[in-house]
């Protein structure tokens, strides 16, 4: 096995003659093998959308060489002691020739730079390989180039020296995929097929040396629907055994009209605005394994708040859309609203040392970042609540020098009366005011003071509250009840944020305040004419609109054709009515990653549902069946996937995450931390399930929200109890609900299936996949179990008939030599011969 594995994510080495060399798997492991190895190495960026597909580099002439490699002969040791027993045999390597692996090239950088003028993008790439191999290679450079891209231009470099490229129609790029894949046993060029292709000559690589490859092109972007799409592809190293080292994305976006809404699908992006016609967005990385390209659309808009819809339909009584509105950056003074903010925060004995310090510079980076026109109050509670001012007050040089007086002097001491504290906040609105009013509550305790029942809290705060201010909730620590601070932020239209003991409190209050400090419209309706009916919204309830922010709304939807969208909200007072031409086309195949984004909220919402309201069969197996059916794979998910499988019988062959239902300790300890996610309301791993449902609910990209829900929900398991009240009525065994903690190996193995549960699915046009043993198997299969079946051999002629009459299928059969999908009322089985 080659020393060094694959660790780029554009070009790549391969052997043109197919040396196959596999690790045999062991009990219950994920087979690791040396074609998955090669796919890794064959695969190329493949483009969904507007933009071109980087390289792969084939290499010509594969090593020949021959070097030792073990083999083992028993040897005699010493006899024992025991001259009765008999000899032991122990192994010894004998030399035995064999050829020798060639190693893939190793990407040691690789930048990206794009500027975008309006519908036209230049993008440069520089990359620099390292042959990590004691002898010349030379090879073959290819890149694939969708069907409908507008490559103006193209250019391309070898350390410093142009080479010409020359242009291949798809059908003899269909030929050279092909060969590929039957050479090497692998299908992972299979995406590619259809698409026509670059092909250029590579200089040898000298041994341990190195090569620097720059590729720059011109293309046009398409916009549809107000949206314009860019796409860079990254995606070559999802097969990687590796991580890339360092990869950098910078895009320079400038637009003649104003900015609204810039957005990602695909990854997590810093987005810097800079005035109404100019944005950086940003996505630096290190140690990663790339596994999609990175979309970025963006709308322009000369109108107050720009809105634009995307939508999926491929077939069926609903589709999927997507709503992003923004007013951009441009929104004139006058345009801002006036607000009223009363920051409230928790100065109990519990606050006391670095929690308190952080608090006061959050609050005085509020208090220095109110708008002109802007009314606030400062309320700190303990024991009892104490307002500063006893009113909104306007924060003029005078007022804001007492307010900072005010929080220098806050101290932690006391208890904690958390009821009477949201009631003084809420009396500080004027009844007749049509100002937006909030409260920014800061809190890192239970109510110990006055009234603790946290029903009557928030009882008592909706009473309280018939305008529907908005009360944005900070629990800092883990001692925060999480039940009573989400309850009331879901009451009142808001959010909760958590702050860890390891994380900044300053940081998170200060970001969320710059975010919300200009308010362009509150109080936000949504309707569409004509016989369109939405569904299903994920936030139900909109939030309002920021300057520079952006709302992303996704729905379901029946009805089709060109209706308005209808957006009402208040500006200052004044009631505005915008309205927007859009699309709900019955049927389209674009945009296929909407229904996953918005099953992600779905699941994030419900999850939240069955935390703070309980659970039931209904709330249960809608999660189940969404988690399934769009690869939302967590340790929570994962847990109820199996047990439901498990009651309904499902065919061994048929079943999901069946390396995770071999794990028992991983089985045991999700299904503890589970109950824990639905009962507990404190505490460390309560916490963390309310970061992770905040996660699933607020996506902007399913992959990422699903590695940072993922992320807290892992960390949440890992501290659930050795024993959960329900874990034997829910399947668990007996024996296992000790409440003595696990002991090393346990833990061990628990965290180890939970890790691996990421890689145990993949969501693929439209389909998901579950790795069952060798298999990939389409999650559809269960529902279609009676269908007529066809096998068909891996690299047979059936085998690209099929992809010939089907082209959609080879992203399916693009996983592995093993697949099986159902498709136009048949399960498939693709199979090693």
């Amino acid at each position: 096995m080659c020393p060094v594995p694959i660790s780029c994510s554009w070009g790549f080495v391969v052997p043109a003659k197919s040396h196959i060399f596999r690790e045999q798997p062991s009990s219950g492991s994920v087979q690791l093998t040396m074609k998955r190895f090669l796919a890794s190495s064959l695969l190329a960026l493949c483009l969904v959308g507007s933009t071109h597909a980087a390289g792969l580099i084939v290499v010509d002439d594969p090593l020949t060489e021959t070097t030792p490699t073990p083999q083992f002969r028993p040897p005699i040791h010493p006899p024992p002691d025991d001259p009765g027993r008999p000899p032991h045999w122990m192994p010894r390597p004998i030399p035995r020739p064999r050829p020798l692996a060639v190693c893939p090239l190793e990407l040691s950088r690789q930048q990206v730079e794009v500027r975008i003028d309006d519908q036209v993008a230049v993008t440069r790439v520089e990359q620099e390989f390292y042959n990590p191999n004691p002898r010349r290679m030379e090879g073959t450079f290819l890149l694939p180039v969708p069907k409908g891209a507008q490559l103006d231009r193209f250019a391309m470099e070898i350390n410093g020296k142009p080479m010409d490229a020359e242009l291949l129609s798809a059908d003899k790029a269909r030929r050279i995929y092909e060969d590929i894949v039957r050479k090497v046993k692998d299908p992972a060029l299979l995406e590619y097929a259809g698409l026509d292709l670059y092909k250029v000559r590579i200089f040898p690589f000298e041994p341990h040396g190195r090569q620097r490859i720059t590729m720059k092109w011109t293309q046009v972007l398409k916009t549809d629907s107000g949206l314009t799409e860019y796409v860079f592809p990254l995606n070559t190293a999802k097969y990687s055994s590796q991580p890339v080292k360092n990869l950098s994305v910078k895009i320079d976006l400038h637009s003649k009209q104003p900015l609204k809404s810039i957005y990602s699908p695909s990854h997590d992006v810093e987005i810097r605005r800079d005035g109404a016609h100019r944005a950086v967005i940003g996505h630096e990385v290190s140690e990663v394994v790339p596994d999609k390209d990175l979309q970025l659309y963006f709308s322009r808009d000369t109108a107050d708040v720009g809105v634009s819809l995307l939508a999926h339909r491929p077939g069926g009584d609903e589709g999927w859309f997507l709503l992003l509105a923004s007013p951009g950056m441009d929104a004139t003074r006058d345009k801002i609203v006036k607000k009223d903010v009363v920051f409230v925060l928790d100065t109990s004995g519990s606050m006391a040392g670095l929690k308190i310090e952080q608090a006061r510079k959050a609050l005085l980076f509020c208090v220095e970042n109110l708008n002109e026109g802007d009314r606030f109050e400062l309320v700190r509670f303990s024991t009892e609540a104490e307002p500063l001012f006893r009113q909104l007050t306007a924060p003029t040089d005078d007022v804001r020098d007492q307010a900072r007086r005010f929080i220098k002097d806050l101290k932690a001491t006391g208890g904690t009366a958390i009821n009477d504290a949201l009631l003084k906040a809420l009396a500080l609105r004027p009844a007749d005011s049509e100002r937006p009013f909030m409260i920014i509550f800061l809190t890192d305790g239970l109510p110990t003071v006055g009234v603790t029942d946290i029903g009557q809290i928030v009882s008592n705060v909706t009473q309280a509250n018939p305008d529907k201010t908005r009360i944005f909730c900070f629990g800092i620590g883990t001692d925060v009840n999480t039940h009573l601070l989400d309850r009331i932020t879901e009451k009142t239209r808001a959010f909760s944020q958590y702050v860890l003991p390891e994380e900044d409190i300053e940081v998170k209050v200060s970001n969320f305040f710059s975010k919300i400090k200009e308010p362009v419209l509150t109080n936000p309706s949504l309707r569409f004419s004509g016989d369109i009916r939405v569904s299903k919204l994920h936030p139900s309830a909109l939030p309002d609109l920021y300057k520079g922010e952006q709302l992303v709304l996704a729905g379901r939807y029946s009805g089709s054709g060109r209706v308005t969208a209808v957006l009402e909200g208040t500006v200052n007072g004044k009631q505005q009515v915008f309205e927007y031409p859009v699309e709900f086309p019955s049927t389209s195949s674009e945009h296929d990653f909407v229904p996953r984004l918005w099953a992600t909220r779905r699941v994030g919402y419900l999850l939240d549902e069955i935390r703070l309201h309980g659970e039931n069969a209904e709330l249960r197996d809608e999660v189940t069946d969404l988690a399934r059916q769009y690869a939302i794979v967590t340790p929570y998910t994962a847990y109820l996937i199996v047990e439901d499988e498990a009651r309904r019988d499902v065919p061994e062959a048929m079943r999901s995450l069946n390396r995770f239902r071999g794990n028992p300790d991983a089985m045991r300890q999700a299904g503890r931390g589970y109950d824990a996610f639905r009962r507990q309301e404190s505490g460390d791993a309560a916490v963390l399930s309310a970061r992770y449902g905040l996660a699933l609910k607020s996506a902007s990209s399913a992959d990422s929200a699903l590695a940072a829900g993922n992320a807290e929900a892992g960390r949440s398991v890992a501290l659930s109890p050795a024993a959960a009240p329900s874990a034997t009525s829910r399947g668990i065994p007996a024996g296992s609900t000790s409440r003595v903690p696990m002991a090393m190996p346990a833990q061990r193995a628990a965290a180890s299936g939970m890790e691996e549960l990421p890689a145990q699915s993949r969501h693929v046009e439209g389909k998901t996949f579950f790795l069952n043993e060798t298999r990939w198997v389409d999650s559809a299969v269960q529902k279609h179990a009676k269908a007529d079946r066809v096998r068909i051999p891996f690299g047979s002629d059936a085998y690209f008939d099929l992809i010939a009459a089907n082209p959609v299928v080879r992203h399916w059969l693009a996983l592995g030599a093993e697949v099986e999908f159902h498709w136009n009322g048949k399960i498939y089985e693709v199979h090693q011969p």
